[in-house]
C-alpha cells in the first residue's frame, strides 16, 4: 500500500530500525533514533543496491517519488544512478571552483611558458585586455555556465567602441581558453567555436603615416629645433639613420654596439621577424643569427655621445627620464613627433616606411633595403640568414643615406634662414648677421651604387663636424638651453643614482643570494645587523658588499656603534675615500687589514669620536 503524508508523520522510533515501503523501489527508512531517510532500491547486475534520496521532511513524499522516477528512468537506459550522482556532484564542485577567472589564470600561466614577457608582448596584452574587458563580466561565472551568447555580448561591446583588432584577439583567446578547459576541467563543449562567423567587418587598415623625400628637409629642421629632451631627439635620429624598429631601439643596451666595426648587433630575441620564426619552429634564439645593422659615422657619433652620458645605474642606451634602470616609454618618440607638429603625418614606425620608400626611389637594390629593415624574406631557405647579408653593401647605402640627410637638413636650415631671418634672430636671442649655409650638390647614384667621395671622409680629410649637422648638434649640445636644477633637484638626482646603482640589490635578490627568506632579512635590518637604503615607494636596497663576511662584520660593528644614525650618512661614510686611509674607502681598508683605522675614519666622518669608551668597544668587535 502506498505511503501517505499522515503515515509518514505518525511513524515513531521504536528503538530498532524499520522500513515503510511506498512502491516502485521507494521506501522510508526510520532509524532507531527517529531519523527518517528516503531510499531507492533497484536491480543492477543481479544485485539489489540502494541509494539515498534525502531526508524527511526536507524531501517531501511528492519530491521523493519524483527523484525515484528519475532514478528508474536512468536504470531503464542502462545508467547506474550511483555513478550518475557522483558525476553530478563532481560537476557541481567543478562549477563552484572553476570560475571563468580561475580557468583563465590557469590557462594564462600555461601560455606564459611559451611566450616572451614585455610591455608589448602577447602575454602583456592578454593580461591587459582580460583585466579591462573580459574578467569584470565573465570572471565570477562558472566556466560550465558560460554560453556563446555571453561571449558574443562582451565581444559586441568591444566592437561597438571600434576596437576590432582587440575583438579579433579575444575571439582567438576565447577559443584557446575553452579548448584548454575541455581537457583540464572536462568542459563538455566549446562555446567560443565559430564566433568569427558573426564578427563585425574590420575597417580598412590604416598604415603608419610616413614622409616623402621632399618633406624631409623641413622635418629635419624641426627635429633640430626640438626643445625637449636631447636623448629623445637623438633616438629619432638613430631611427632615421638605421631603419630599426622602435622596439629594437628601446631595447638597445651598450653591449650591442661594436663601434670599432661600426655595427649594431641586435640579438635575435629582440627582432620581430626572428621572434616569429623562433615561435613557429620552436627553436632557441641561439640557433638564429643576430640582426646586423651597419652604422654610418653620424650614427656612431650619436651612440658614442649616449654612451658618454650614461649613468652608473643605466641599463639601456635610451633610459627612462625618472627611472634610469628602465628604458624609455613606448610613447616617448611618437609624443615628440606630435609636439613637432607631425600628428597623423609621421610615427616612429613610419620612419621605416620613409626610409624604405626613399631608398627604393633612389635606385638601391631591393634586397639591400629589405635586409636593412629586417623584413621577412619570402624565400624560406634564405629567411634565417638575410639579417646578416649584404652588410658591406648596406654600409655604403646607409652612409649615403646619412649624408643625404645631412644635406637636406642644411638645405632646410638655409631655406629657413632665408624665409624668416627675423624669426631666426629671435630664436637665437641676438641681432648678429646671419651666415648663409652653403648649398651642397645632390649625391649621384647609378645602378644601386654610391658615387660619392666617401673615402675622403673615411681618410679623415676635412672637418667632419662642419660637414655633418648631426655631429655639429652633438658638438654644440652644451649651447642648447638646459633646465636649471635647484640644489634639492641635484641632491635628489644623486640619491636616485646611488639607490639604483647595480651593487645595491633589491631585498628579494639579496635574500636569494644569502639563502634567507625576505622576513629574515627584514628582521636583520630591524635588528641593525644589515645596512639598507630606503627610498619612498621604491622599496629597499641592500649593498652587495655585505655578502663578503669581512665587510659584513665591519658594517655590523659600525651599525652597533652608531645606533639609529641615518643609513644614507652611514653609507657615504663607508664608501667615500678617506685621506687618512691613503685615499681608500673604509670598506676597502678593512679588506686590506686596517680595521682599526677604518673604524676610526668612519667615526671621524660621522663626528662620533667624542665617546672614546664606546669607540674602543666597537674597535674590539671588529678586530
Amino acid at each position: 500500500m502506498p505511503l501517505t503524508d499522515t503515515a509518514i508523520r505518525l511513524a515513531k522510533p521504536t528503538g530498532r530500525d524499520y522500513t515503510l515501503k511506498d512502491g516502485g523501489g521507494l521506501a522510508l527508512f526510520v532509524g532507531a533514533s527517529g531519523a527518517k531517510n528516503w531510499h531507492f532500491r533497484f536491480s543492477w547486475a543481479g544485485k539489489q543496491p540502494r541509494i539515498s534520496l534525502g531526508t524527511y521532511p526536507e524531501i517531501s513524499l511528492k519530491e521523493a517519488r519524483e527523484l525515484r522516477d528519475q532514478a528508474r528512468a536512468l536504470v531503464a537506459k542502462g545508467v547506474d544512478p550511483r555513478i550518475s550522482r557522483r558525476q553530478e556532484r563532481k560537476a557541481a564542485l567543478l562549477a563552484a571552483s572553476n570560475t571563468f577567472e580561475a580557468v583563465f589564470r590557469s590557462w594564462r600561466d600555461f601560455k606564459a611558458l611559451s611566450l616572451k614577457a614585455g610591455r608589448q608582448s602577447t602575454l602583456s596584452q592578454v593580461d591587459r585586455i582580460f583585466k579591462k574587458d573580459l574578467l569584470p563580466t565573465l570572471g565570477p561565472q562558472s566556466i560550465f555556465e558560460i554560453t556563446r551568447a555571453d561571449l558574443l555580448e562582451v565581444l559586441r561591446k568591444i566592437e561597438r567602441r571600434g576596437a576590432h583588432t582587440t575583438a579579433e584577439k579575444c575571439r582567438t583567446w576565447f577559443n584557446q581558453l575553452f579548448r584548454y578547459a575541455m581537457v583540464e576541467v572536462e568542459l563538455q563543449s566549446n562555446p567560443a567555436a565559430d564566433l568569427d562567423i558573426v564578427a563585425m567587418p574590420k575597417p580598412r587598415v590604416k598604415h603608419n603615416p610616413f614622409l616623402r623625400m621632399e618633406q624631409l628637409p623641413a622635418f629635419l629642421v624641426k627635429l633640430r629645433h626640438y626643445g625637449g629632451d636631447l636623448n629623445t631627439q637623438l633616438g629619432l635620429r638613430l631611427l632615421l639613420l638605421t631603419g630599426v624598429r622602435t622596439g629594437e631601439l628601446r631595447s638597445a643596451v651598450p653591449e650591442q654596439f661594436d663601434l670599432e666595426r661600426s655595427l649594431w648587433i641586435v640579438p635575435p630575441e629582440n627582432v620581430k621577424q626572428l621572434q616569429e620564426q623562433m615561435r613557429k619552429k620552436n627553436k632557441d634564439c641561439t640557433e638564429f643569427p643576430p640582426y646586423l645593422v651597419p652604422l654610418p659615422r653620424q650614427a656612431v657619433a650619436i651612440v658614442r655621445e649616449l654612451l658618454r652620458a650614461k649613468s652608473p645605474a643605466q641599463r639601456y642606451l635610451l633610459p627612462h627620464r625618472s627611472k634610469p634602470r628602465e628604458r624609455i616609454s613606448e610613447n616617448t618618440l611618437n609624443a615628440a613627433l606630435k609636439r613637432m607638429g607631425y600628428k597623423d603625418q609621421l610615427t616612429g614606425h613610419g620612419i621605416r616606411a620613409t626610409i624604405s620608400t626613399a631608398l627604393n626611389e633612389l635606385g638601391y637594390h631591393k634586397d639591400w633595403v629589405e635586409a636593412q629593415l629586417s623584413h621577412a624574406d619570402p624565400n624560406q631557405i634564405r629567411a634565417s640568414y638575410n639579417h646578416a647579408e649584404y652588410v658591406e653593401q648596406r654600409r655604403a647605402m646607409m652612409q649615403d643615406w646619412a649624408d643625404r640627410l645631412d644635406q637636406w637638413e642644411m638645405q632646410g636650415l638655409q631655406a629657413d634662414l632665408q624665409m624668416a631671418p627675423s624669426m631666426q634672430r629671435e630664436r637665437r636671442g641676438d641681432d648678429r648677421p646671419l651666415s648663409p649655409v652653403p648649398a651642397v650638390d645632390p649625391l649621384p647614384i647609378r645602378d644601386g651604387h654610391v658615387e660619392i667621395a666617401s673615402a675622403e671622409v673615411a681618410a679623415g680629410e676635412g672637418d667632419e663636424t662642419e660637414k655633418s649637422p648631426v655631429l655639429t648638434l652633438i658638438a654644440r649640445k652644451d649651447q642648447r638651453p638646459q633646465p636649471v636644477l635647484t640644489d634639492i633637484q641635484r641632491e635628489r638626482a644623486l640619491v636616485l643614482a646611488t639607490f639604483e646603482s647595480p651593487h645595491n640589490l633589491p631585498l628579494p635578490a639579496f635574500a636569494k643570494l644569502v639563502g634567507k627568506s625576505r622576513h629574515q632579512i627584514n628582521r636583520d635590518i630591524q635588528a641593525r645587523r644589515l645596512l639598507s637604503l630606503s627610498m619612498g615607494n621604491r622599496g629597499q636596497r641592500i649593498p652587495d658588499w655585505q655578502l663578503d663576511p669581512v665587510r659584513q662584520d665591519f658594517t655590523r660593528a659600525v651599525l652597533a656603534r652608531v645606533g639609529d644614525l641615518d643609513s644614507w650618512m652611514l653609507y657615504r661614510a663607508l664608501c667615500e675615500p678617506v685621506d687618512a686611509l691613503g685615499g681608500l674607502p673604509p670598506l676597502e681598508a678593512v679588506v686590506a687589514g686596517a680595521a682599526r683605522e677604518a673604524m676610526h675614519a668612519v667615526l671621524g666622518v660621522l663626528g662620533l669620536l667624542g665617546e672614546p669608551e664606546r669607540a674602543v668597544t666597537a674597535l674590539r668587535q671588529v678586530v
